[in-house]
């Protein structure tokens, strides 16, 4: 488990120099978007010359992309967008391989046909579940050809907007190919905030062994309010912490939802919370544990 970055968190004229910038703030794991290579997140083609610029650069600097961005509203109430959304998916799986990442993060979508994240009242409608799993069953055969992961996170603006229903799509699905983004600042419903452990386990329990990406921002109320930078608000990183080392994550944990002066400092608060959660559980451990331990990277 590494720490990482957005890497559109930082607006550069080049790629270079954007990846010089995380570099820079001491992080080798990135969730790539195109756009920091000069095209759209979602671009109708993607050159095989860019993919090679794109892992030339990542790899002369040691940066990993832990994932790419493939986000488009999987239940945009207008199909044609729909299938748009689906062929640029298409042509994003077709070229991980090459720009060096096996993962593609989704976002499950809304009815609102402004905005992939802003919730509407017909998410929770038996037809917009319809049209979810026609998006995804298209989605897990675009993986399976290219043999790529497709992550989804659950939030609660969409219409996957619990773990619950996360859990539900899965066992629907049945792709070894689909997984889990993991960013407990976006599962809170109004009201669950003060049963945060509770949920926080819940969560867990029904998806931490499909997690292969995980992102660390923050909340400062339930609802749709995950938009702090990590350590800015009330989660419990303590908890979320022990529970991605609970269940094994080996993936990267990726800052979002913060700009650049921020970026230091959330570095170094996750660092010192992995220290402390490593220091008590060496504490409990006997010798022969802690040396099984030795090595291991956060």
């Amino acid at each position: 488990m590494q720490i990482g970055i957005f890497a559109n968190t930082f607006v550069r004229p080049t790629l270079g120099e954007t990846l010089d910038v995380v570099v820079g703030c001491r992080l080798r794991d990135v969730q790539f978007d195109m756009a920091c290579a000069g095209v759209p997140t979602m671009p109708d083609q993607i050159s095989g010359d860019l993919c090679d610029t794109i892992r030339r650069e990542m790899a002369s600097r040691g940066i990993a992309m832990a994932a790419v961005s493939g986000t488009f509203n999987m239940i945009h109430p207008d199909v044609q967008e729909r299938q748009k959304g689906l062929r640029r998916l298409r042509e994003m799986a077709s070229v991980c391989e090459r720009m060096g990442t096996g993962v593609v993060a989704l976002c499950t979508g809304t009815r609102d046909p402004g905005s992939m994240w802003r919730a509407h009242p017909h998410n929770a409608a038996p037809e917009a579940w319809a049209a979810l799993l026609v998006s995804m069953e298209e989605a897990t055969r675009i993986a399976e050809a290219y043999d790529v992961t497709m992550a989804f996170e659950p939030e609660v603006s969409n219409v996957v907007d619990s773990p619950q229903k996360a859990r539900r799509l899965l066992d629907e699905m049945r792709s070894p190919n689909l997984k889990v983004v993991m960013d407990p600042a976006n599962i809170f419903q109004a009201g669950e905030l003060p049963r945060m452990r509770e949920k926080l386990n819940e969560a867990f329990d029904l998806l931490g062994d499909d997690i292969v990406h995980a992102h660390a921002k923050d909340l400062d109320r339930d609802g749709e309010a995950g938009h702090l930078p990590a350590g800015h608000g009330v989660l419990d990183y303590d908890r979320y912490l022990a529970l991605l080392r609970e269940v094994q994550f080996g993936g990267a944990l990726v800052l979002h939802g913060l700009d650049e002066t921020h970026v230091d400092g959330c570095r170094d608060f996750l660092l010192e919370k992995v220290a402390h959660l490593d220091n008590r559980r060496r504490s409990v451990q006997g010798p022969e544990q802690r040396q099984k331990q030795n090595g291991y990277r956060f």
